[in-house]
């Protein structure tokens, strides 16, 4: 356990998790994130840790297992978007011997091999529309039933989930039942790309760098301050999962004291992705302006731009702030409030 910010040295694991926390140090960008998992490990609530792939979810979740008073109980983790759905409900609550062809005994799922820990749901965003119900189920009854099975059996779960999906989104698609996400976001953790989080890239660098020359039994390697700034300057698409690798090459190809990188490779990448970014938002940006334009700017009720566009009137103003788009005049809904 660590009481305080600075107690944390930088770490991440590489491998099996260690018996620490494995978040990585609450460096500037990560600060706010430790202070959640601080303030909501010891509690029972469910956490719904949200941010790109390769951010660090799972580290996250991991953390919130071992900063709890479960941290010696079962950790276990399950992805949802890993398995068919046939199989995944069986996976999550074990089946009863004779429930299939092939079931020769009683199973238990990991919601019961969970018991008295904690559950990880890996990319909830995928689990299939029919299983939700289920899943719910178990989160507010604190029960759930095997395959093939006419018994419940309680249960004693921490739930933990994690996706880099937009719930919001998804539910106003009809793919993500609302009151699943409601129960699910509980208490969100948001963990911000790493191209928002540069001063953190050199901390995480040289410890990448420090570690798996350790594992490749190679020296200790410099890195000069012109390849830090490089790397800072990248917008690493793939988070940290992205840096690791692309220290990792570095460290084989290395043969002298210092490594070196592909600068002209992450240039080119980042020109890429900053030009695909580029262009699916101005696309976003355009659209949402022409549905303003064909309502008269009205955001809200049965005429606004917010149900033509199958949105929260919160969630399009949010968008319209992060895309830029200022409202030309003074909006009023239907019944001539304004908005």
């Amino acid at each position: 356990m660590y009481d305080d910010l600075n107690d944390l040295i930088p770490t991440i694991s590489t491998g099996a998790v260690p018996s620490a926390s494995p978040l990585i140090c609450p460096t500037p960008g990560l600060r706010s994130v430790w202070r959640s998992l601080k303030m909501v490990a010891p509690t029972n609530s469910v956490v719904l840790i949200l941010g790109e792939t390769g951010t660090g979810k799972e580290l996250v979740a991991r953390a919130v297992h071992d900063e709890s008073f479960r941290k010696h109980s079962r950790y276990v983790k399950v992805n949802c978007s890993a398995m068919p759905a046939g199989l995944i409900e069986n996976e999550l609550f074990g089946h009863e011997r004779g429930a299939f062809t092939g079931a020769l005994t009683r199973t238990d799922g990991r919601f019961q091999q969970a018991h008295g820990g904690t559950l990880f749901l890996d990319e909830i965003g995928e689990l299939p529309l029919e299983l939700q119900p289920k899943l719910l189920r178990v989160l507010q009854e604190k029960e759930c039933e095997r395959v093939g099975g006419g018994r419940t059996t309680p249960v004693d779960v921490r739930v933990v989930a994690a996706t880099n999906a937009d719930l919001e989104q998804l539910v106003c698609q009809r793919r993500f039942r609302s009151d699943l996400f409601y129960r699910l976001n509980v208490f969100p953790i948001l963990i911000p790309p790493l191209r928002n989080r540069q001063d953190d890239i050199p901390l995480l660098a040289r410890h990448f760098i420090r570690t798996i020359s350790s594992r490749m039994n190679k020296e200790a390697y410099e890195v000069t301050d012109e390849t830090l700034e490089h790397l800072r300057r990248h917008t690493w698409p793939g988070n940290v999962r992205e840096l690791q690798n692309v220290i990792e090459r570095a460290v084989i190809r290395a043969s002298g004291s210092r490594l070196e990188f592909p600068v002209e490779e992450l240039a080119a990448t980042a020109r890429q992705t900053g030009a695909t970014r580029r262009t699916l938002a101005e696309a976003e940006r355009n659209y949402i302006i022409d549905v303003l334009k064909e309502t008269n700017f009205v955001v809200s009720g049965p005429n606004g731009a917010a149900l033509r566009l199958g949105l929260p009137r919160t969630t399009l103003m949010a968008r319209m702030q992060k895309l830029g788009i200022v409202q030309r005049k003074t909006v009023f809904d239907t019944e001539g409030s304004p908005r």
